[in-house]
C-alpha cells in the first residue's frame, strides 16, 4: 500500500468488501465493533473471500497471521490505516 489510508475511506472499503454478505442497507448500518463473522454468518470460504478482496482494495497481501486483526469492521480499519 503506497499511501496510508483515512479512517473514512478505509470503512468503505472494508464495507465494499463485505458486499453481498448482507444488504447494503445493513452492512452500512453494520456497526463497527459488530464481530463480522458471527454477526454476518460468514463461513472459512466467505472470511476467506472477504480478505481476498480486501487485500485487492488496498494492494496489500494480507498474511494468515493478520486474519485474527479482522474481527470487526474498526478493527480491519484499524488494521487498514496502520498497515
Amino acid at each position: 500500500m503506497a499511501t496510508s489510508l483515512s479512517h473514512q475511506v478505509a470503512d468503505g472499503l472494508v464495507r465494499g468488501a463485505l458486499h453481498g454478505f448482507d444488504t447494503p442497507d445493513r452492512l452500512a448500518a453494520l456497526p463497527g465493533d459488530a464481530p463480522l463473522r458471527d454477526t454476518l454468518a460468514l463461513d472459512s470460504l466467505d472470511f476467506l473471500t472477504f480478505v481476498e478482496r480486501l487485500s485487492a482494495a488496498v494492494d496489500l497481501r494480507i498474511e494468515e497471521s493478520d486474519y485474527s486483526r479482522l474481527t470487526t469492521i474498526a478493527s480491519c480499519v484499524e488494521f487498514l490505516t496502520t498497515a
